[in-house]
């Protein structure tokens, strides 16, 4: 029963994560319905009434119903208005044209009363359905009031003519889109679990950090400016919401970083790589958003852009923070990082660049093996790498690194090639940082338990030398 339940769970947010997916394809279905009522109108029925003499049953012995059953002679009227010869009469006058036994399919012929028989057509049109059933109505008085007829003559009158026609037209409509709708949703809800159940993407806080054995130490929503503009406004005005806001500081402080200052004996001794992979471009503001969020809480703050294997992946934000470092008289390439200027120098009034917090500095560096940045408590190091053959030796060295991803965009094999290129050249991933998590996560991603004040070991600077911290 509970492996049920978790599946009924699951198939609930894989539907939840493609509802566009299943609305798309009900907006078709219903479309479909309504190109298919349009081009298959429903028809319309007319119906013309012929009365016989009672003279001519009386005549004939039977002018009564028997047990609710025609009597013989009623019963040979209907047979001969259905007739070839009759039908042969009509078709001249009915339109569209059409042969006999089409005509034939197209009418019915109904015993109303031992004296009355109708003849209703059915049509597209409603002046066609009129024309019909009158059409076979005279022919029919034509046939049996001659000399041909084999019961005799019949001097049969058209009691009452086809002078309309009915039908429900938009409740046939309306019926045909729902049933479009419905088989729409239907295709779309098998086309969303289909391709849920075989995407292997990690959405869940618990499934990507199992995939590593590796905690999510915060997972907040995401900035994706398009351009250096727009990340220099993000650098200079990021104002994250009281949960994000918290999602961060509690990395933060699971990393000993809270309350640290220029005057503490640990700065300029921390420095922290956020990797992200090159197909996963939302994941690139966790960085700069981390960096902006511990320059906020008073952690002087130096964000770097370090090498990367796909250059175009960070290319915006590369030019932002060169610029933002160039404003404040610095080259912002490899060698220079340590002289970026502070932010409350960067850009001029009014024109200029935004100014960004005094706390937070910017820089570039080409260079994997660049030096301390002086005064900056805390160094945060963006690098992006390929997920099919990531090269995490190529990026540049830290005290600490921490994978960033988003929500459905990685798969657990492309972090577990991460986690091994980093043991591989001696790091240890020390944390998860989500971006944009799935509304309908409910998992925690393994938050550990916060660490009991003392010692802690870790290297000193970018250098890989250890040193004690105490916190």
């Amino acid at each position: 029963m509970s492996e049920q339940t978790l599946d009924l769970r699951r198939s609930a947010q894989i539907l939840r994560r493609h509802k566009i997916l299943v609305g798309i394809v009900v907006i078709l279905g219903a479309l479909a319905g309504g190109v298919y009522a349009a081009g298959n109108p429903p028809l319309l029925t007319s119906t013309a009434l012929v009365i016989l003499p009672q003279s001519a049953q009386a005549q004939q012995g039977a002018a009564v119903i028997i047990d609710g059953a025609a009597d013989p002679y009623t019963l040979t009227q209907q047979v001969i208005m259905t007739s070839n010869i009759v039908l042969h009469g009509a078709v001249p006058h009915v339109r569209p044209a059409m042969s006999v036994d089409k005509l034939r399919r197209a009418i019915s012929v109904g015993i109303l009363t031992p004296y009355v028989i109708s003849v209703s057509a059915k049509g597209k049109v409603a002046s066609d359905a009129e024309a019909m059933a009158n059409a076979v109505a005279r022919s029919y008085m034509s046939y049996v009031g001659s000399a041909r007829s084999p019961i005799g003559r019949v001097p049969a009158q058209l009691l009452e003519p086809a002078t309309s026609a009915t039908g429900a037209p938009l409740g046939s409509l309306l019926v045909d889109v729902l049933a479009g709708a419905v088989s729409g949703m239907l295709i779309g809800v098998i086309s969303a679990l289909a391709i849920g159940r075989n995407d292997r993407r990690l959405r869940e806080r618990d499934a990507i950090a199992d995939s590593i054995g590796v905690p999510v130490l915060a997972s907040i929503c995401v900035a994706q400016p398009s351009d250096a503009a727009g990340w220099m406004k993000l650098l200079a005005d990021y104002a994250p919401g009281a949960v994000d806001a918290w999602q961060l500081r509690k990395a933060l402080h699971q990393l000993g970083l809270m309350g640290m200052n220029s005057s503490d004996p640990r700065a300029g001794g921390f420095s922290l790589a956020v990797l992200s992979l090159s197909t996963d471009r939302k994941a690139l503001a966790l960085g700069p958003q981390l960096a902006a969020l511990a320059a906020s809480v008073g952690i002087p703050t130096a964000l770097v852009i370090g090498p990367a294997q796909d250059a175009n992946t960070a290319a915006t934000l590369r030019a932002a923070c060169a610029a933002g470092a160039g404003s404040a008289g610095s080259a912002g390439s490899a060698g220079s990082a340590g002289s970026a200027g502070s932010a409350g120098s960067a850009g001029s009034a009014g024109s200029g660049p935004p100014k960004r917090s005094r706390q937070l500095r910017v820089a570039v560096a080409d260079d994997p093996h660049v030096g301390e940045l002086p005064g900056a408590a805390l160094t945060v190091v963006v690098a992006v790498v390929d997920g099919k053959a990531p090269r995490v030796a190529d990026t540049m060295r830290t005290t600490a690194t921490m994978l960033g991803v988003s929500a459905g965009a990685v798969t657990a094999e492309q972090l577990a090639r991460i986690a091994v290129s980093a043991a591989v050249d001696g790091r240890e991933i020390v944390g998860i940082l989500v971006a944009d998590p799935d509304p309908a996560d409910r998992t925690t991603g393994r938050v550990p338990q916060v660490a009991r004040p003392g010692l802690r070991r870790m290297p000193t600077r970018m250098t890989g030398t250890t040193t004690e911290i105490r916190h």
